[in-house]
């Protein structure tokens, strides 16, 4: 029996497999409000269909879809220890005191660089952009209203903070996704956010300082002062305990500085969590165990004279998250995604669209532009960020690599294209709970959060300069797989 003749894919057969992509999670998301770990397989099923009228057969499906697994397996294994060391931190109490110091440092006068600041705090320590906006971000709002500050530009301020540390967190699971669809180690790849994060950072400051250097008010910041009251009564978070607190995260940065692999170095800091968590804020091994594996929950607290009915509402929020099992959702969408990634990369409709987007990119200036711009435009139509990062990362990766590239440059513009963007579009997720947790619609705030749209202005600026970009060298990370694809050594 004769091998069945295998066909390259027209133009207009591999875009259809997209079209079908968009048209299955707008109508899956927004109307019926499926799955889309389901919208993606259905996806990833008419794309398999697609590849044996081809002439391709379901092993070679599966053996691409094995291999991109295997490649991300690393860095989904860092996934899942962030769950571990999240559940860890905050049974330590090392969670709760980043927070109280943020909160610490609000100072009406400034309550719009200010908000800035705290949630920056707050994200990056937590990894959560949603966790940020709906405690702290919430908090602030109700502080806002009460002075009669602008509501629009505390609100941007918030959702830019917020975004800050879904963009740059260890933690965050987008920040982990976008090194995953890119094959970029994770702590490379947030040092390399720095050239382009940095200086919308510092144009944030500026902007929000000027914006309300005018304004000053001593109102009310009892709201505030509820959740630091209630995260001091529920953990030990005095001096010098709270130096002790600190332990585990300078354990992150030191291990990233000296270029210890992640896994081990996340497991070290999350067994001094539990260790502090014994030892000083009184929880049993078991109950460690359980916040590291389910994420912690507020009936942890054993001690009966902690009144957990009267606990600030933001509170439990902020504290039940974490733990191996929270990360499952985002392996499993990593999962279904590379499902169809895998397919269509079998069927040859990536190398045909890149193909013909190619012969009119030049330079690394214009490869930057056409990812971004891929970027913004993919996430403003569906709506969903972990998708987008596949769906690009697969596209672009052996291109930039072709082109002398390393991969953390592809995932740094994913990022500043893709995670920062989506909580400006009114229809995506994001945006939706921004606006219904901030109280203010999604085209007030916008214009104020700076830091989501400065890092795809600054991502082109340095592709065309050259500025920040990095070159794949001998025996780098992608130095193998340049020669692989490229048949040449440098």
């Amino acid at each position: 029996m004769g091998t069945k003749e295998k066909k390259k894919p027209s133009l207009g057969l591999a875009i259809l497999p997209l079209v079908v992509m968009f048209v299955v999670l707008f109508t899956g998301l927004v109307i019926y409000s499926i799955d889309i770990k389901i919208l993606l397989l259905i996806c990833a099923a008419f794309t398999t269909i697609l590849c044996m009228i081809l002439g391709y057969t379901w092993k070679e499906v599966e053996n691409e879809i094995v291999e991109k697994l295997a490649k991300a397996f690393p860095a989904i294994m860092i996934l899942i220890t962030v769950g571990l060391m999240i559940g860890a931190w905050i049974v330590s109490g090392t969670i709760p005191f980043l927070v109280v110091i943020g909160l610490k440092i609000i100072n009406p006068k400034f309550i719009i660089v200010t908000s800035f600041l705290v949630t920056v705090i707050l994200s990056v320590s937590t990894g959560t952009s949603w966790g940020a906006a709906g405690t702290v971000g919430a908090a602030l709002m109700s502080v806002a209203a009460g002075m009669g500050a602008p509501l629009p530009a505390v609100a941007g301020a918030i959702v830019a903070g917020a975004y800050f540390g879904d963009k740059m967190s260890p933690l965050s699971d987008s920040t982990n996704m976008s090194a995953i669809a890119s094959g970029t180690n994770l702590y490379k790849h947030i040092g390399h956010m720095f050239y382009t994060t940095v200086p919308g950072f510092i144009i944030s400051c500026i902007v929000y300082v000027i914006a309300g250097i005018s304004f000053a008010s001593s109102g009310e910041i009892s709201q505030v002062d509820a959740i630091i009251e209630a995260l001091e009564a529920l953990f030990n978070l005095s001096m010098p305990v709270g130096l002790l607190l600190l332990v585990p995260p300078v354990i992150i940065v030191a291990g990233s500085l000296m270029k210890k692999p992640t896994i081990p170095v996340m497991m070290i800091s999350s067994a001094v969590a539990v260790l502090i968590a014994m030892a000083v804020q009184g929880f049993s091994f078991s109950t460690c165990a359980a916040s590291m594996l389910g994420g912690f929950k507020m009936e942890m607290f054993a001690n009966p004279a902690i009144d957990l009915e009267n606990v600030a509402k933001e509170v439990p929020n902020l504290l039940q998250r974490g733990g191996m099992s929270s990360m499952m959702n985002t392996a499993l969408m990593a999962f279904c995604g590379f499902a169809f990634i895998g397919a269509l990369t079998v069927a040859g409709c990536l190398d045909v669209i890149l193909s013909r987007i190619m012969k009119h990119i030049h330079s690394t200036g214009q490869l930057i532009t056409i990812t971004a711009a891929l970027g913004v435009i993919i996430i403003t139509v569906i709506g969903e960020a972990c998708v987008t990062f596949l769906m690009l990362g697969g596209l672009f990766k052996d291109e930039y690599i072709r082109r002398g590239l390393e991969t953390k440059n592809l995932s740094r513009t994913l990022e500043d294209s893709i995670t920062v963007v989506e909580p400006l579009v009114p229809w995506s997720l994001a945006g939706v709970f921004m606006t219904s947790t901030l109280g203010v619609s999604t085209v007030q705030y916008a214009p104020w959060a700076c830091l989501c749209y400065t890092g795809v202005i600054f991502a082109i600026i340095w592709g065309f300069t050259g500025f920040g970009i990095a070159k794949i060298k001998k025996g780098g990370d992608n130095y193998e797989e340049y020669v692989e694809l490229t048949g040449k050594e440098l």
